[in-house]
């Protein structure tokens, strides 16, 4: 077995032994890396966004000695290609894109790991194709639902009210009242590719700044904010993920929570912080209740949204543990309201 690094909890990132450019459908080419063990057990991991792409951080919960980690870029995401493309890019897009590279490589089943964004996915992947799932490792799930966005953007719940003027001042006073419709066509979510390239950038910053606010609780230092060729990426990802946002991503006929009975009965945890001001908890509460064989471990500790806190990270890495030891995510453990 690898060693997990004291200083992070995390297991060391191996170079992929494998990078395909995978051609899909409309001219999208995805980029789909594979490391760790190529004899081990296949995992899949869903990045988050939507439009962030994969990261090296999301391979880390993985043991690369007991699993073959397939991480993909989505469409218009990270080093897929045509980067920040909307066009021909909705969530059945995405879901044929998985079905696309399980045949690839010659995977018949898969255990889907997701976080936010990529949570939501995995569910609506195991829904579609029950089969090809083998267990699902759901991290800060996020539910779409037009009040769940709308509380992100107008911050009606007054999670940050300070931190959210400061984001609001980013648009004109007679459009503050939506947010996501005025960031959407400053970053040219309606994928004709026009716009102001310095606007769509100060727009993509402002964006990252409340983002960053919710997500860990503090205003991001200006020392550590974007250089030009990261900003130019974060407005590709925003670009995709208004994009996606304003359709609600297309889960909303049906809703969701209404799909998830199709889900196969395979292990299925969900890890949720009770603190996430981006996710909300209670949205982890509605999946939970809809799966009847499910679970929900809270993360407490302030881990908010962050994927490398050191208790998500933690339970993420003891949970894949399990999985490749005993085929499961283990006993049930607290599952109380947050």
């Amino acid at each position: 077995m690898a060693s997990v690094l004291p200083s992070t909890g995390l297991y060391t990132d191996p170079p992929p032994w494998r990078t395909d450019a995978l051609a899909v459908s409309h001219g999208h080419v995805l980029h789909v890396a594979q490391s760790g063990n190529p004899a081990g057990l296949c995992a899949v991991v869903l990045h988050g966004g939507p439009g962030s792409g994969s990261s090296p951080l999301l391979r880390r919960f993985f043991d690369p000695a007991r699993y073959r980690i397939v991480a993909i870029d989505q469409r218009g995401a990270g080093r897929s290609r045509p980067r920040g493309a909307t066009a021909h890019n909705r969530t059945a897009d995405l879901l044929d894109d998985l079905r696309h590279v399980r045949g690839q490589l010659g995977i018949a089943r898969w255990l889907v790991v997701g976080g936010s964004w990529g949570a939501t996915l995995a569910l609506a992947h195991a829904a579609s194709e029950p089969k090809a799932v083998a267990g699902l490792l759901l991290r800060a799930v996020f539910v779409p639902c037009a009040d769940g966005i709308a509380d992100f953007f107008q911050d009606r719940a007054g999670r940050a009210p300070a931190a959210w003027e400061r984001f609001a001042a980013s648009a004109p006073a007679d459009q503050r009242h939506d947010m996501l419709g005025f960031l959407a066509r400053g970053l040219g979510a309606r994928g004709d590719g026009s716009g102001d390239a310095a606007e769509a950038r100060r727009l993509a910053l402002a964006w990252w700044r409340w983002e960053r606010t919710l997500a860990g609780g503090m205003p991001a230092p200006d020392d550590n904010e974007p250089g030009a060729e990261a900003l130019d990426a974060l407005v590709d990802r925003y670009r995709v993920q208004s994009h996606y946002l304003l359709q609600r991503c297309w889960l909303d006929a049906p809703p969701l929570l209404d799909r998830l009975h199709a889900l196969p009965r395979v292990p299925t945890l969900l890890l949720h912080a009770r603190d996430d001001r981006v996710c909300p908890p209670e949205g982890a509460q509605a999946v939970h209740g809809r799966i009847a064989h499910s679970r929900l471990q809270w993360i407490g500790e302030g881990a908010g949204h962050d994927p490398a806190h050191p208790a998500m990270a933690r339970a993420m890495v003891a949970a894949l543990d399990r999985f490749a030891g005993h085929g499961d995510f283990g006993a049930e453990e607290e599952t109380a309201a947050p």
